[in-house]
């Protein structure tokens, strides 16, 4: 038996785990020393852990409309990061004439229910747009089709949003409460951190209920398992994909906004990196599954926060945290190697329609 798989064994293979081995490898020394030096106390570590989680909680939001999209038409919709771009762009409007009227100070709990609104229903219009004149044309096309068209809506709805609102960065108004901050020993959290934490949970909370209680949810599950089963069950398909989009577009454009509040800058082309990154966090958790994606987008924040400090200062790097984005795709391509599937993604024994 162990003949037979050294046999099967090619010279690729060896190749891609030597390198998986050397990255691991240099992971555990630089984290081992950077922990014996101590450079950084326990306080710094708690900082950089929290905004791991709160970063994480955005890109897991992004992350579902990637995943619940390929559930339903394996294909990746790389519009979804202008989608997740246009709703706060829209809602920076209202926040804007709201602040300037004095509204946001006077009742700030009000005022962000009234953005979040605004860039949820932006988002949901866009997602189902697209879907509607990009990708529904296409829906029996070859693959590569709809993906090279996914492209083409993300760089049209980027420059339209470019050409029509202009370069300029905008800014939301400060709302109050939000940079408050709460302190148990030598450890801080602001507010905003918890608010965009707790949100993000609830959100996805919800989004786990609907697909496994409700009826919908259930009709999802059924053409995501096997459209053409499901059709003939009376399902209308149309609808359920229409449904799929417009719920990704809502937690993009949520996340959008939770995204902004900690950023604090909107552009026509703030979609790009957290879009990648969502979709990194998508593939880690396993593509196509919705708890995968949660706990991807959550591992992706973490290790992006801590993993500069954590892998690379005890190697005497300089500025590690301009190299987060490296280590990020860097854990993408490793966990691509040991698990292709994802993290909580099954492993298929045949190709699936």
């Amino acid at each position: 038996m162990l003949a037979k798989r050294v046999a099967r064994v090619e010279l690729t293979d060896v190749f891609i785990y030597v390198i998986g081995a050397l990255i691991v490898g240099v992971v555990l020394i630089g984290s081992a020393t950077t922990l014996i030096v101590g450079r950084y106390s326990s306080r710094a570590w708690f900082d950089l852990l929290v905004f791991g989680v709160t970063l994480g909680s955005i890109y897991a939001l992004i992350a579902l409309g990637y995943t619940l999209v390929y559930g339903i038409l394996r294909m990746i919709n790389f519009a979804h990061s202008e989608v997740f771009m246009s709703g706060p762009y829209a809602a920076y409007f209202l926040a804007d004439f709201l602040g300037r009227v004095g509204f946001v100070n006077e009742n700030p709990v009000l005022s962000l229910l009234l953005i979040f609104l605004v860039a949820m229903t932006t988002s949901v219009l866009v997602a189902m747009l697209v879907e509607r004149i990009a990708y529904r044309p296409l829906r029996h096309a070859p693959r590569l089709v709809p993906l090279i068209t996914a492209i083409g809506a993300s760089f049209f709805l980027q420059y339209a949003f470019f050409r029509l609102f202009g370069a300029n960065i905008k800014v939301y108004p400060a709302i109050e409460g939000l940079d408050t901050q709460f302190t148990l020993s030598d450890y801080r959290i602001t507010f905003l951190q918890i608010f965009v934490i707790v949100a993000a949970a609830l959100m996805m909370f919800a989004l786990h209920l609907f697909v496994q209680r409700s009826r919908v949810g259930k009709a999802m599950r059924a053409v995501s398992a096997d459209r053409e089963t499901a059709a003939l069950m009376g399902i209308n398909i149309d609808n359920i994909i229409v449904t799929t989009f417009a719920i990704g577009g809502a937690l993009a454009g949520a996340a959008g906004v939770l995204y902004v509040l900690v950023f604090n800058q909107v552009t026509a082309f703030m979609g790009f990196v957290p879009g990648i990154k969502a979709f990194t966090a998508a593939v880690l958790g396993g593509i196509g599954n919705i708890p995968g994606a949660m706990v991807g987008g959550l591992f992706l924040g973490v290790i992006e926060s801590l993993g500069p400090t954590l892998f690379l200062d005890g190697l005497g790097i300089p500025a590690p945290y301009q190299l987060k984005d490296a280590i990020a795709f860097t854990l993408l391509v490793l966990v691509l190697i040991f698990r292709p599937a994802g993290i909580l993604g099954e492993t298929l024994t045949e190709k699936k329609a």
